[in-house]
């Protein structure tokens, strides 16, 4: 992939992520009941399963691949990066911001149980 491509990836979760800190003002969403914020983690989960069909059915099965493979890479390590810096040094939660603030920390694992499961679907079906 260019690196062009990777710098456009790079920024695209940076937004992503910014819009979903602004979303969760003032307490960066722990003024929501666990409930709530279960239903919604359920419903982003159906989202990126819909967005990984719509980003990979186009493409080739090789760069479907490498697509659902950076992808999940640069929605995943930046993500977990930035909410580091926020909720562990910032807010002052340590590693135990992994527990407490546990609707972000499960989505640095679920692109990579969407994206390229997504893309092995779908080489495989072509393939038939």
């Amino acid at each position: 992939m260019p690196l062009r491509h990777h710098v456009i990836l790079l920024i695209q979760a940076i937004v992503v992520w910014a819009l979903f800190w602004l979303a969760g003002w003032p307490d960066y969403f722990q003024q929501y009941s666990p409930v709530f914020l279960g239903v919604g983690s359920v419903l982003l989960s159906v989202g990126f399963s819909l967005i990984a069909l719509a980003v990979l059915l186009p493409r080739t099965p090789e760069r479907r691949r490498q697509r659902a493979f950076w992808i999940a890479l640069y929605f995943t390590v930046p993500f977990a990066i930035l909410d580091t810096l926020y909720c562990g040094v910032h807010l002052g939660h340590g590693a135990g911001y992994l527990y407490s603030f546990w609707y972000l920390s499960v989505f640095y694992l679920t692109p990579w149980l969407t994206f390229p499961p997504t893309a092995w679907l779908l080489n495989r079906a072509a393939s038939r």
